[in-house]
């Protein structure tokens, strides 16, 4: 039984380290697409460091990448900056990949 218990605690402690490395590409893919968004608004460094944090923090008012897409959407368009909900999506995907292979190069 003991082995059994061993392998369980193997497999929780696996799903936990997935999750956190999940929630930091994540994260920092949030702060890429966010970082993408302000230089189409061409805003200051300063500006753009708490653009992209805000970004971050927009992604835990929901599951999923909707309140992502609709803040940086909403800025966009604010902003006076043509832009498409495909576009904001295809530099969701872009920044994933970036966000995965920054994060596994660093690990």
């Amino acid at each position: 039984m003991t082995s059994f218990e061993d392998r369980e605690r193997a497999e929780e402690a696996k799903y936990a380290r997935d999750a956190d490395t999940q929630f930091r590409i994540q994260a920092r893919r949030n702060r890429l697409v966010g970082e993408w968004a302000a230089e189409r608004m061409n805003l200051s460094q300063a500006e753009t460091d708490a653009y992209a944090k805000s970004v971050v923090q927009a992604d835990f008012e929901e599951a999923g990448d909707e309140d992502v897409i609709r803040k940086i959407l909403g800025d966009l368009t604010a902003a006076g900056v043509e832009s498409s909900e495909a576009e904001v999506r295809a530099a969701l995907d872009a920044k994933q990949v970036e966000a995965r292979r920054a994060f596994l190069g660093e690990v």
